[in-house]
């Protein structure tokens, strides 16, 4: 989400300064790439590059291929074969072992429906979206791009001709099912429907100093960085310009505060027991997929005790979404290391993985992605 806020940021200055603009998409993989479908990268006709599609090696080409774009007003597929490692047509050895498919579309500003007022659209609300992009390999010189958006409440289908609204449903639904991206066959045309979850909120009850690099390292990841305690003389905004919101409250004040869902997760380090326990008992049977607990594991085990005593309920449904003491073990001693650590953890289990070293992981990298 947070390469996509950066393309609409970057699109708006564009706009303000007079620039053309074109979104380069990566629609299909076949094989290995750095990046997979759906990353995106928006160039202005000033040469200024938002976001990536790969590691580096095809932004140069891309670049130019973009801006050929911009100066047709026209869409491009362009196909980059990176499986041979002795092919130096990009100026680089590429090597990675796989054939990349980028969309290059020329965004029209005129158009209330263009590509970026759509991804726009995905950051509005705090709901899962689905956008459709539309290419063919073809019919390479006639490329239809970005058509739709699906969200909750929210059903924009820009080029009707294209595809039928329940051909849409149909697929959308096993792409907010399955939460992963689809690629489906549409006659002479592809179209890749890819998911989009909301923002991660990330929630820190605690203000002390040790928050500091969490917050810096969740704030390059694009989470919304909100900030609780219960000490007036630590709940300053000042003492965090990069967080979101920084909350002087209790547990229950948190609570009526905050949205919480399932892209909510809490970090407590309050360094006070009393207050993080009140607040466990308040947000365990929240549909809250991670609550990291700063501390050791007697203390865990103690809260666990008292919340039982307590007449709460803590089956295997609660104890797997929480973690204590919080992170990944990588020998984190320092504040800014333990930050690290933590945020790995919340990145691992929002994304599925174990969080284990990927040399010891016997399957590619990437997952495929779904065709259907």
């Amino acid at each position: 989400m947070k390469e996509i806020n950066d393309i609409v940021k970057a699109y708006k200055k564009a706009q303000i300064n007079g620039l053309k603009s074109a979104l380069a998409t990566v629609v299909k993989v076949e094989g290995s790439s750095y990046r997979q479908a759906g990353a995106r990268m928006l160039v202005t006709e000033d040469g200024q590059l938002t976001g990536a599609i790969s590691g580096g090696c095809l932004e140069g080409d891309a670049l130019r291929k973009a801006l050929l774009a911009i100066h047709q007003k026209n869409n491009k597929l362009i196909t980059y074969d990176t499986s041979n490692p002795d092919d130096l047509e990009f100026g680089v050895q590429l090597g990675c072992n796989g054939i990349v498919h980028i969309l290059f579309e020329y965004i029209d500003e005129n158009s209330a429906q263009n590509p970026i007022s759509l991804l726009e659209k995905t950051t509005e609300k705090r709901n899962e979206s689905v956008i459709l992009t539309l290419f063919s390999l073809e019919k390479r010189n006639k490329q239809t791009g970005t058509i739709g958006l699906l969200k909750k409440g929210d059903f924009i289908l820009s080029d009707s001709g294209c595809i039928s609204e329940s051909e849409v449903n149909r697929f959308s639904s096993e792409v907010l099912e399955k939460k992963q991206n689809i690629l489906a066959r549409l006659s002479s045309n592809e179209i890749l429907l890819q998911y989009l979850p909301p923002q991660t909120t990330l929630v820190i009850t605690g203000a002390g100093n040790d928050v500091k690099p969490l917050v810096e390292t969740a704030s390059i990841l694009g989470w919304k960085i909100v900030i609780a305690d219960g000490r007036a003389t630590h709940a300053l905004k000042k003492r965090f310009p990069l967080a979101d919101e920084v909350l002087l409250a209790t547990p229950e004040e948190i609570i009526k505060t905050i949205e919480i869902d399932e892209a909510t997760v809490f970090v407590m380090m309050t360094h006070n027991y009393n207050y993080d326990l009140a607040l466990l008992k308040l947000i365990i049977h929240q549909p809250i997929p991670y609550i990291g607990l700063l501390g050791p594991k007697t203390r865990f085990n103690r809260m666990m005790d008292d919340l039982k005593n307590s007449g709460i309920t803590v089956g295997e449904k609660e104890l797997n979404k929480l973690f204590g003491p919080v992170g990944i073990d990588i020998g984190a001693e320092t504040s800014e290391e333990i930050a690290i650590s933590v945020t790995a953890e919340i990145k691992a289990v929002l994304s599925g993985k174990k969080g284990s070293s990927l040399r010891d992981k016997p399957e590619k990298m990437h997952t495929d992605i779904l065709s259907i």
